[in-house]
């Protein structure tokens, strides 16, 4: 079968809890493809800052006529569109290629009758999940707090930000979370690439004795001659890749030892078919693989992993709490494991939203 068009809708949620004044809301481009014999899927493109309706319109002004009668093989659309977009190369063409190849995967797992997890291969009936927060904004009690509802829920592992403008604060807030969390619950820690080099010595220096799982792109996240030397001299971990955009970013950050868990977005990467191209190479080099966010769709692929994952659940971030489902979301987090419901394809079904009122929102 052919593609015989391409629709796109922007969709627009406001975070229940803000990830700071950058970043109130969250931004999805539904992309849905119609086979010429009228079969539909459904994928996404997601943008949790700036550039929703640049993806939109490269989907409608360029890639819409692209795809438009070419074959609705995902693996093999993919390449030619990627050509097609590599003027651009990454960022933003990568993120709406992502919303073609996602569609084109959930339009294959719904002609097969299946969910996309059980098309692709289910290796794992349950994945670890971990709490996470965008929350360095947060005061000492508040991500206290978080960290305690937490535990509460049976997560674990969390993550926290760090990256404060004085070193001890970072020390004051990761050790009081592993005081809460205790000595067997993991904790990671993620500095969203605020430090250079030396900063980011002094602070494995001092968080390493709290037995953190992974350091979190510490630097710029194109630094790879920084990464290799930090790992060389890091006692903790080092975990990167939710800035990374393409497989030939991935490769060399890999090929020269400057990681020890890759974090591959899903969309950023340009969807499921390159995203399984970077599982396959971190698996040939023992690395591992830690999808970055997005849980309803990660944790289907996580399923599918034969190596141990866990995936990030972000606070009230998931898409149910945002309002942009029309039904339940495909996977269901129960303690410290997440499942899925086996729906049909992706499994989720995306509705226009009006801009729901803040809840619980923090400046």
């Amino acid at each position: 079968m052919s593609i015989a068009a391409l629709h796109t809708e922007l969709i627009t949620a406001r975070l229940l809890r803000s990830w700071g004044p950058e970043a109130p809301q969250n931004h999805l481009v539904a992309v849905t493809v119609v086979a010429d014999d009228g079969a539909t899927g459904t994928g996404f493109s997601w943008t949790p800052t700036i550039g929703a309706t640049a993806v939109k319109a490269l989907l409608d002004d360029d890639l819409a006529a692209f795809v438009r009668g070419r074959s609705e093989n995902p693996e093999a659309l993919w390449d030619d569109a990627w050509k097609y977009l590599h003027e651009g190369g990454a960022g933003l063409t990568g993120v709406a290629l992502a919303g073609v190849d996602l569609a084109l995967w959930d339009l294959r797992a719904r002609r097969a009758g299946v969910s996309i997890t059980s098309l692709l291969g289910r290796r794992q009936e349950s994945v670890a999940v971990y709490g996470s927060g965008v929350n360095l904004h947060y005061g000492l009690d508040e991500l206290q707090d978080q960290v305690r509802r937490w535990v509460a829920a049976g997560f674990g592992a969390v993550k926290i930000k760090v990256g404060k403008a004085e070193l001890r604060e970072d020390v004051e807030r990761v050790a009081a979370v592993r005081e809460l969390l205790g000595p067997d619950r993991g904790l990671m820690i993620d500095a969203n690439q605020r430090w250079d080099l030396p900063t980011a010595r002094r602070a494995l220096d001092a968080l390493a004795e709290f037995g953190p799982s992974w350091l979190e792109e510490p630097l710029r996240a194109d630094d790879l001659e920084g990464y290799r030397q930090l790992r060389r001299f890091s006692r903790v971990p080092i975990a990167l890749g939710e800035n990374l955009h393409n497989i030939y970013r991935f490769r060399d950050f890999i090929t020269a030892g400057a990681v020890d868990v890759v974090q591959p977005n899903i969309v950023r990467v340009g969807g499921i078919t390159p995203f399984r191209r970077i599982v396959e190479l971190a698996r040939a080099h023992n690395v591992g693989i830690a999808p970055h966010l997005l849980p309803d769709l990660s944790g289907q692929l996580a399923l599918t992993l034969a190596e141990p994952t866990m995936v990030e659940v972000v606070e009230d971030a998931g898409f149910a709490d945002l309002g942009v489902l029309a039904g339940p979301s495909p996977v269901v987090v129960t303690g410290s494991r997440l499942e899925t419901r086996d729906l049909p394809g992706l499994g989720l079904v995306l509705q226009q939203q009006v801009l729901p009122a803040a809840q619980g929102v923090m400046a």
